[in-house]
């Protein structure tokens, strides 16, 4: 039997086998039926497939995807819908027409040419799309695909992910801009071919991503968070335990991922890299060597846990203890270190370089401390759900989990807000097991595990206690709540529909 990511991304004609029944199904339908009347409004035809991929909650492994970690999330309800009709290559001009169902976003119009250059400075939603688009182009040349010369498309978009969240609205719209391209060119590729690709999609917007959010969007499987791994992608199914239920609240705080990555997301991935550097010299290879191996900590760790040994341990934390200081280091530290300038180690990445630009200095013990402990939290939260524990031991270990990985992301990750604080400690306070910022952090969403019988009383304190202040102040509306605060069960993967 075929592994789950070996499969292709399956195709559908009918919504229940995805969406289920009941009330999600009559509001998908209506989503659906919009949609289709929407886009027939815009470009005057039907489009011809839709694809669709969810966002997600990252439940443990915070900001180690992208230096090689196993994470755990798993999809939510929450997804982006990509409608496509390939225009005839007689039609008139060719061009790429990106719409919008919500109409605070503009139609965006670029040219075919897949090789074309994303402004980054000039932040589009359409870009997004692009992204998906390049990359789909970018795959299928590097496999010897021939998927004929670019035709015009025209493209509506449909998302109901919140923007800024910290629940992958970007990831689900470069899933679903991918797979819809894929689908109408009459492609079908491997899950994992698919989540690889679209994390390469996603950088061309200027985001060093690691590859969590694709992943767990394409492969995700309903009743199952996932254990993801990469180097290859790999997804084992974690069937979580009964009695607990997740619950997820916005911070109203927008993180702004792209926009901020030079002094925020970005910035870390960069000091991540110069920590492995510096690890790797202190433990005895070469400046060039370390610069031109050694990219992320996991590439790292061998040498930490080798000299972790030697002190009776297999823990890397020692190497980052004995060999990092904790006061930030400036580029001189660094330079002398590595005996080359950090502009000629990051002189093949334009975005990190712009971190070069904006830092004063570099965090690399506080980094690097994060990540080991954190990728360790991953297993533990694992083997806590597959343990032997009462369903009520497993809620409360998992819970003190949770706490340990959102008091890593504050004090040494430094990607918390105030917000999140805020809210996070609402969440205890109300009776949370546990309660952590998710996603990249700097706003966004926290989850919450919360025994299931107590959650409506929950959500309603939040509400109180959160909520209602800024509700006051005009920020959202009442009506809008339960856009804001849900418990969320786990949710099916990408699927393409063609009805």
């Amino acid at each position: 039997m075929a592994k789950h990511e070996d499969l292709p991304v399956p195709i559908q004609s009918k919504l229940e086998s995805v969406y289920g029944l009941g009330s999600q199904l009559e509001e998908t339908q209506l989503r659906f039926s919009n949609l289709k009347s929407k886009f027939v409004e815009f470009f005057g035809h039907p489009p011809h497939i839709y694809a669709r991929s969810p966002g997600r909650v990252n439940l443990i492994g915070e900001h180690v995807d992208h230096q090689g970690y196993s994470v755990l999330p798993m999809a939510i309800r929450q997804d982006t819908i990509v409608a496509v009709r390939k225009r005839n290559a007689g039609e008139s001009e060719k061009l790429l027409r990106i719409a919008n169902v919500n109409s605070k976003f503009t139609m965006c119009t670029y040219p075919v040419d897949p090789n074309q250059e994303i402004d980054v400075k000039n932040h589009r939603w359409g870009h997004y799309f692009i992204c998906g688009y390049k990359g789909f182009y970018e795959y299928a040349r590097s496999r010897g695909l021939d998927v004929g010369l670019p035709v015009g498309l025209d493209v509506i978009v449909d998302g109901t992910v919140p923007v800024g969240s910290g629940l992958s609205s970007s990831a689900a719209l470069v899933c679903s801009s991918a797979i819809a391209v894929m689908a109408v060119l009459n492609v079908n590729l491997q899950k994992k071919e698919l989540a690889q690709l679209a994390c390469e999609c996603e950088r061309h917007i200027g985001t060093q991503s690691g590859g969590m959010d694709q992943a767990i969007s394409i492969m995700a499987k309903i009743g199952f968070a996932e254990l993801i791994d990469f180097c290859p992608i790999h997804a084992t199914d974690v069937k979580l335990p009964a009695g607990g239920s997740f619950v997820i609240a916005n911070s109203l705080t927008e993180s702004k991922k792209a926009i901020t990555a030079a002094t925020n997301y970005n910035n870390r991935v960069v000091e991540l890299r110069l920590a492995s550097i510096v690890l790797g010299i202190k433990l005895g290879m070469k400046p060039q060597e370390a610069i031109s191996k050694l990219k992320t900590l996991s590439d790292v760790e061998g040498l930490c846990t080798s000299f972790a040994g030697t002190h009776g341990s297999s823990d890397p934390l020692l190497a980052v203890k004995k060999f990092l200081k904790e006061d930030p280091y400036t580029v001189e530290d660094i330079e002398k270190i590595t005996s080359e300038s950090l502009r000629s180690i990051f002189a093949n990445s334009t975005s990190s370089l712009d971190v070069l630009a904006a830092a004063k200095h570099y965090k690399l013990f506080q980094r690097a401390y994060h990540v080991y402990s954190e990728a360790k939290r991953v297993y533990v939260f694992k083997d806590v759900v597959s343990s032997n524990s009462t369903e009520e031991e497993k809620l409360k270990k998992l819970g003190d989990v949770m706490n340990d990985s959102h008091h890593s992301c504050k004090v040494l990750y430094q990607c918390s807000c105030p917000e999140l604080e805020e809210l996070v400690k609402v969440c205890r306070d109300n009776g949370a097991l546990g309660a952590r910022l998710t996603g990249a952090g700097w706003g966004g969403c926290a989850v919450a595990l919360v025994n299931e019988s107590l959650v409506p009383q929950f959500i309603l304190n939040l509400k109180e206690q959160f909520y209602q202040s800024r509700i006051d102040k005009g920020m959202i509306n009442k009506s809008d709540l339960g856009l804001y605060v849900f418990a969320s069960k786990s949710s099916s993967g990408a699927a393409i529909f063609k009805f």
